[in-house]
């Protein structure tokens, strides 16, 4: 078989399984997995998909094989550099070790180093240019693009290290080489699209200032409704479509879960947390968690911390703040967090993602002042300065949502006055200087943000959920165009 048919039939493999098809695209690709490197490939990619998403160990064991035996017959260098980056997320997932985290690690820089010799190579005038160049031009422009994007949103302490390591990382040029390769009809210009998709719609409100990207979304996405006209389908429609995959089932449960939260709909987001408490492998700690929290569950709550699990040595931060949050609850007089369910909500940047809909902000003031009243009625005790803060914060959210800037302001720096009262929730002064930066950014204040954006970064350390934290007061500063290098900023508010 021909490269051009080989790349071809790839295609042909790759719009089965985007378009629910999953055993078909494995058996499509299966009967050559062995002879041509771009089958190879995909079938790995496939199922490391597969092992990535229902957390079996057999499943993960399964695709590191297979990607370790495609490697042997990936003459090309940008499909071994492809698969280094698979093997190195399996191997984080698969051992939870030291020596599997250098291991991993050492295989993402071998793979970065290949991409940027690849990139030089097809940017040399002397190159030859086949009629199969686009795909490796697509292939370069999503790895290329990838690390790019990925590294720049690093915080400056990280970012140090990395570039100490030889990494390097530049936003508008990953976005320009992923859209590049989302725009051609090549092998991955899916995968630079969902890259893009991902960064646009999800990673710009979780660990950026909230704002996202909907318009380059939507513009990026026309060509692709006509190839896969069934993915815009809704998420219940999204789950009767395939049966194979489960997993594919438990994103649209999470997607699903949310909406109903922000609309307040108790039971229903209760429901389907359930669901995933239930059949999703991804963080039962969360998902019990969560399912807890509507409908205020005592017993699973005090479950929550027997479900931790770790990935790449370490438990995911979101656990970690679930385990220490549901440890007042295991006492022999528990007392109840006040509201927990729109405090995660906020770890997940929820109170932007409403503030364009002010009938869901206006319920979340409603539960809000609902719960300020049961606080302020109930006996003082270790807890309520910490769960005074947390209200005003959120207060203070849905405030700015409303237009009501100086209030907003008002409940912030109650939070940073009360700094050296609060006994447990210590994320939540650097998190009040980071809203009120983001208020007077929306309200043409930059000197006095970036001075409250640089006080959250380098003033406080080792707090709950510290990592989004710094990753979206690196992006509020680089939108800024501010230095976001490490500087002692002890200064007062």
């Amino acid at each position: 078989m021909s490269l051009q048919a080989c790349l071809d039939e790839c295609m042909e493999a790759l719009d089965l399984f985007l378009n629910n098809h999953f055993s078909e695209s494995l058996d499509k690709l299966r009967p050559r997995a062995k002879e041509s490197m771009y089958h190879a490939l995909i079938y790995a990619t496939v199922l490391e998909m597969q092992a990535m998403m229902t957390f079996q160990q057999d499943d993960i064991v399964h695709a590191g094989n297979t990607m370790k035996n495609a490697q042997e017959q990936l003459h090309a260098e940008v499909c071994y550099a492809e698969c280094l980056l698979h093997r190195a997320a399996l191997t984080f997932l698969q051992d939870e070790n030291m020596v599997s985290f250098i291991k991993g690690g050492i295989k993402v820089r071998n793979s970065y180093l290949i991409y940027k010799e690849l990139h030089a190579f097809v940017q040399s005038d002397t190159t030859f240019r086949g009629p199969n160049h686009k795909h490796l031009e697509g292939g370069v422009s999503f790895g290329i693009g990838a690390f790019n994007l990925t590294l720049s949103l690093f915080p400056a302490r990280i970012l140090k290290l990395l570039e100490f390591a030889g990494f390097s990382g530049d936003k508008e040029f990953g976005i320009s080489q992923l859209f590049t390769g989302a725009t051609s009809h090549t092998l991955r210009s899916m995968l630079c699209a969902l890259l893009l998709l991902c960064f646009y719609t999800f990673l710009s409100f979780i660990l950026g200032t909230g704002e996202g990207e909907v318009e380059e979304a939507e513009q990026l996405l026309k060509p692709f409704r006509l190839r896969y006209p069934r993915v815009l389908a809704l998420f219940e429609d999204g789950c009767k479509a395939q049966q194979a995959w489960k997993q594919f089932h438990h994103m649209c449960y999470w997607e699903l879960m949310w909406c109903f939260t922000f609309k307040r709909h108790w039971k229903m987001a209760y429901f389907y947390a359930d669901l995933l408490s239930q059949e999703s492998r991804w963080s039962k700690v969360r998902f019990f968690y969560s399912r807890s929290l509507p409908i205020s569950l005592f017993r699973s709550i005090r479950q929550v911390r027997t479900y931790k699990q770790k990935i790449a040595g370490k438990s995911p931060p979101t656990e970690k703040f679930a385990i220490r949050k549901a440890r007042r609850y295991r006492a022999s007089n528990p007392i109840r967090l006040p509201v927990p369910v729109l405090e995660i909500m906020y770890m997940w940047n929820g109170f932007s993602i409403i503030s364009k809909q002010p009938e869901l902000t206006e319920g979340m003031m409603e539960t809000l002042l609902e719960a300020e009243r049961t606080l302020q009625s109930a006996p003082e005790n270790e807890y309520s300065v910490d769960d005074t803060c947390v209200i005003l914060l959120l207060k203070g959210l849905c405030l700015k949502n409303q237009g009501q800037m100086q209030a907003a302001e008002d409940c912030f720096r109650q939070i940073y006055s009360s700094e050296k009262k609060l006994k447990f929730d210590h994320y939540l002064v650097p998190n009040a200087l980071l809203e009120m930066g983001l208020l007077y950014i929306d309200t043409g204040r930059k000197e006095q943000a970036i001075h409250l954006l640089q006080k959250a970064k380098n003033n406080y350390k080792e707090y709950s959920m510290e990592s989004r934290t710094q990753f979206r007061v690196h992006a509020a500063l680089t939108k800024l165009k501010a230095d976001t290098s490490e500087q002692d900023e002890k200064t007062a508010l």
